[in-house]
């Protein structure tokens, strides 16, 4: 059921609770950006609206994303809901992937709509999006027909995109820039019929006239643009959801920033998308609404091991920063990224908030920031807790635990410094991977003293079983009543939660 309260759009599209006016919000997400990446974190490479940003707010220093890869993450963000609840249990979608996001469940997007907010994505979906299919699958007016997409049919509007969950107005590719179609949708339907076999990483049908360069330049001017018309509407705040295509592979900085960096074409693409960042702040500030906008910026999940870790070692440049594991990886590395929330007059500028957060929290700080914390409905943002208290400097912050998820569906869970793995591998790329020689070897879970071992070097599980089995037993719990904030318990889709044989062997309360 949608979040439908018929007073928020009369009395929140004008003011919040605290009697001052409802901000706009700007959420822009980066795509594979590692912990270590922006140079106010240690990075090589020279990101300099990142790190006025940072000057201008409030950084963390202990954000994690709900998974470790894209799909998952980018469902919680929208949501308010763990990945894993949804009928996703591992791995993401395709280009031409079905809906992850059930008809009914309400969005952020919805919330906001809901309060007067003009809403709009631009960027990377990755969701699924229910295309309409053709009988016979189109051929390549010339040269190869190769990958998937073919029998799609681009003459009609996709049948659940953006517009469908809330946004007012979307511009959007389907899903990460080296999975097909290669092809804009504005406002759910297809800008232009693919017709040739293009490939970033894999083939598949493109538009003629896309290419992957592209997209970052037409994103940042999709998003001035939206922001200076929304702008010009003195009555009606905006919400505007960038989630980027970069700097995931494929790396293709344009001609403008090739050789920038000096350290490889990365942190070229690092470069730009940290001036993507600064098309936005720029269009803020002509339109004078940088002091009545809160703004966030983070990652989708930490650095992707295919833009070559050993060559940004070579150069000095730490994406992961001191981080073990990569993207995908249930390890610090896979999840823990970069996290900034500016709020001129509300968020003490050049403050670090060092409490362990997730991206499932952002349901929770919009209703907060409207005054409607307290109204959500039980079905809805099951496991956000608002950000609003660390905003505010304010130690009420209470979220009790926050869990993690790998590529593979392997489980974490943390609480305060003690991080229990409930796994023997990284869940994910890194060694030793799932099923391997390694960790058929190793003692079934993983359990890691954060606070004296940030590296997860020492494994501490067959010391501290009490402590294990208490935070499997929570995790049960968490998993059982289909939700983490306080209320009715709810239910989970799809097929039940499996953990692997010799984790329920050690912990037959996972196999209750």
């Amino acid at each position: 059921m949608h979040f439908l309260l018929a007073a928020m759009a009369t009395v929140l599209a004008v003011t919040m609770s605290s009697g001052i006016a409802a901000p706009n919000i700007v959420y822009i997400l980066a795509d594979d950006m590692g912990y270590g990446d922006p140079h106010y974190m240690g990075g090589k490479v020279p990101t300099p609206h990142i790190d006025r940003l940072a000057a201008e707010g409030m950084r963390f220093t202990d954000s994690h994303t709900s998974s470790s890869v894209c799909t998952p993450t980018r469902y919680s963000i929208l949501t308010g809901r763990y990945n894993w609840r949804s009928t996703l249990k591992q791995a993401v979608l395709p280009g031409n992937g079905e809906p992850l996001i059930k008809e009914g469940r309400t969005t952020v997007a919805n919330l906001l709509k809901d309060a007067g907010y003009r809403t709009a994505i631009i960027g990377k979906w990755h969701l699924g999006l229910r295309w309409g299919k053709l009988d016979k699958a189109r051929t390549a007016e010339s040269g190869p027909t190769e990958g998937e997409g073919w029998k799609l049919d681009y003459r009609q509007p996709v049948k659940r995109g953006p517009l469908t969950l809330g946004f007012d107005q979307s511009f959007i590719i389907s899903a990460s820039l080296d999975m097909a179609p290669f092809v804009y949708l504005r406002n759910d339907k297809p800008t232009a019929i693919p017709t040739v076999t293009k490939t970033w990483l894999r083939p598949g049908p493109a538009a003629k006239d896309f290419e992957a360069e592209n997209c970052l330049p037409d994103f940042a001017s999709e998003a001035r643009n939206f922001i200076k018309s929304a702008a010009a509407d003195k009555e009606k705040p905006f919400f505007l959801y960038l989630p980027l295509t970069s700097p995931h592979t494929p790396v293709v900085p344009t001609a403008q920033w090739k050789g920038k960096s000096g350290i490889g074409s990365y942190g070229d693409f690092l470069m730009e998308t940290d001036w993507v960042v600064g098309e936005v702040l720029a269009e803020l500030d002509a339109a004078g609404i940088a002091k009545d906008t809160l703004l966030i910026f983070t990652s989708d999940n930490g650095f992707a091991p295919a833009a070559k870790l050993a060559d940004q070692l070579k150069h000095g440049h730490k994406p992961l920063g001191d981080l073990r594991g990569t993207k995908a990886d249930i390890w610090e590395g896979g999840h823990r990224t970069p996290f900034i929330v500016r709020w001129p007059g509300q968020v003490k500028p050049a403050s670090t908030c060092a409490t362990t957060i997730c991206t499932t929290d952002f349901f929770a700080t919009a209703a907060d920031v409207l005054g409607k914390a307290s109204s959500i409905p039980a079905d809805t943002a099951e496991d956000s807790f608002s950000l609003m208290p660390l905003l505010k400097g304010e130690p009420t912050y209470s979220r009790p635990f926050t869990i993690h998820h790998s590529i593979n569906g392997s489980f974490a869970i943390r609480q305060g410094d003690w991080k229990l793995c409930l796994c023997p591998d990284s869940g994910g790329w890194s060694d030793p991977k799932p099923d391997s020689p390694a960790a058929a070897e190793a003692y079934p879970v993983q359990l890691y003293n954060l606070k004296d071992d940030p590296a997860e070097s020492k494994n501490l599980a067959d010391k501290e079983l009490d402590r294990v089995k208490e935070m499997a037993s929570t995790l049960a719990k968490a998993i059982r009543d289909g939700r983490t904030t306080p209320g009715s318990p709810q239910t989970n889709d799809g097929k039940p939660i499996e953990f692997p044989k010799r984790v329920k062997e050690l912990l037959p309360l996972l196999a209750e």
